[in-house]
């Protein structure tokens, strides 16, 4: 009996819901990650084709009828149209076809994932080789050398995001994980707003000037890592003023488990699976990928959509925050402190 009274007061209900919590979450990691990254494959890759009279769209229909629809090709008018394209990162590789004689040229662009530019190449090999012709390979983008695989975007905004919801999570671990009024909401969300500028300038600093692992401008990578950061941060804050502790499992639950194998840094978005495709540019580490290597490599083009993304998910994060913090304060306005004495809307009351 005394085991089991022993049990009952170091194991108690509430623990006992937390650690099945984060057996869920183990699980749904495991899941996450093998199910999105397990087998990478080209689906509908936005892919130019450039051709003299009906080649195009003899070319373009053919390559539209490849086994598993790796490619999604559509005729371009030049050679120009489909680096400017490229570089907008509207398409992800276009084939120039050579009527006059047997060697094709393949742009790609490294810049935006070394995955799906080497899978393009070893495609469209492939089907040139069939056709007894040959395809020689142009970078329009190409990634650093110092960036290996191209992933260091994914893992510098990785690292953004990881400090986003620790440093939110550290403060309601250490001062209560929901904010007891409206200032203090507003000084917590004040302190994620100076760690993420911090923080953004720490990591922009370091994958450039001092590792020279990425290229583009530190300013915009700066601007970016304190979007990301303080984004993170704040939904953090949100989640645990709206569910308490829980709160730091579920930011890691949507920024770690669904944001990171969906961010198309291992493998670029089109090479994976469709849940992963559709969601990861909606969420932080997705968004902040795809920007970073805008910077990096493509003139800043192509960045509206996820910075606004970005800058929704901070939007949401403050006004959760600050509504609950001030739903929580009127909650309290009305009770009584341990001495008894009731404490009206406009009477001073201890927190």
């Amino acid at each position: 009996m005394r085991f089991a009274d022993e049990l009952k007061s170091a194991v108690t209900p509430r623990a006992a819901l937390l650690v099945l919590g984060v057996l869920a979450l183990q699980l749904l990691f495991i899941a996450s990650y093998v199910g999105a990254l397990h087998n990478p494959k080209p689906t509908d890759v936005p892919f130019g084709v450039v051709a003299p009279g009906a080649a195009a769209e003899q070319t373009a229909d053919k390559l539209k009828k490849l086994p598993g629809d790796p490619l999604d090709p559509r005729v371009l008018k030049d050679e120009a149209a489909a680096r400017h394209q490229i570089m907008n990162r509207d398409i992800d590789g276009a084939l120039l076809v050579d009527p006059r004689g047997t060697t094709d040229t393949l742009l790609v662009a490294s810049g935006g994932g070394t995955a799906l530019s080497r899978t393009l190449t070893s495609l469209v090999t492939d089907v040139d080789a069939a056709e007894k012709r040959t395809v020689k390979t142009d970078d329009v983008a190409p990634a650093s050398d110092q960036d290996f695989n191209g992933l260091s975007s994914f893992y510098l905004v990785v690292g953004w995001c990881v400090g986003g919801y620790l440093c939110a999570s550290i403060l309601a671990i250490s001062a209560g994980s929901r904010a007891s009024n409206v200032p203090r909401a507003v000084i917590r969300l004040g302190t994620m707003a100076l760690y993420a500028i911090v923080g953004g300038l720490g990591g922009a600093v370091i994958i450039g000037p001092i590792l020279g692992a990425l290229p583009g401008s530190v300013l915009g990578l700066w601007g970016l890592g304190a979007l990301v950061i303080f984004g993170v941060g704040a939904i953090t804050l949100a989640l645990q003023a709206l569910t308490g502790i829980v709160g730091i499992g579920l930011a890691v639950l949507l920024v770690v488990i669904g944001g990171n194998p969906s961010a198309g840094g291992a493998f670029p978005l089109p090479m994976l699976p469709p849940f992963w495709e559709a969601i990861g540019p909606w969420l932080q580490p997705g968004a902040g990928t795809w920007v970073a290597r805008s910077i990096a490599y493509f003139d800043g083009n192509s960045i509206t959509r996820p910075l606004l993304v970005l800058a929704a998910w901070a939007l949401l994060g403050i006004v959760v925050t600050l509504a609950l913090s001030a739903r929580r304060k009127t909650h309290n306005s009305g009770t009584i402190d341990l001495s008894g004495t009731n404490y009206g809307s406009g009477s001073r009351r201890f927190e």
